[in-house]
């Protein structure tokens, strides 16, 4: 499975759409493996999602995520976890292992086209 982690500039999860890059990671027999580094093309709703699968990935880790967003990838197959406090890396191997654990909320409004002029409490 490939996995995307929506990341900030410091290497953390971050809000899915707003994102700096997606980390991808390869897993196999319990181990993640740093694949690549793609640039965020760009929010548009409903667009990253559908790029994110096209990449192969079964799984994407945020910081934070609109219901909207959470919606298309169940409808692609693909798994969604929001987590805050940990690295890229780190939720990446918790994910191969099987043992990470959602412990954010999702973005509550008008899914990915509201404002985000709110915090998530990223730190």
């Amino acid at each position: 499975m490939r996995i995307a982690i929506a990341c900030d500039d410091k290497g953390r999860p971050d809000h899915f759409g707003h994102c700096a890059t997606f980390e991808i990671y390869g897993t196999e027999d319990g181990r993640a493996r740093k694949e690549a580094s793609v640039p965020n093309p760009g929010h548009r709703p409903g667009y990253l999602p559908l790029f994110l699968r096209d990449q192969g990935v079964g799984a994407v880790v945020a910081g934070s995520m609109g219901e909207h967003a959470r919606a298309i990838f169940a409808h692609n197959g693909i798994e969604t976890y929001l987590v805050e406090g940990i690295g890229t890396d780190e939720a990446a191997d918790r994910l191969a292992k099987g043992t990470l654990v959602s412990n954010a909320a999702p973005c509550a409004g008008h899914g990915d086209e509201h404002g985000h002029g709110h915090e998530h409490g990223h730190g």
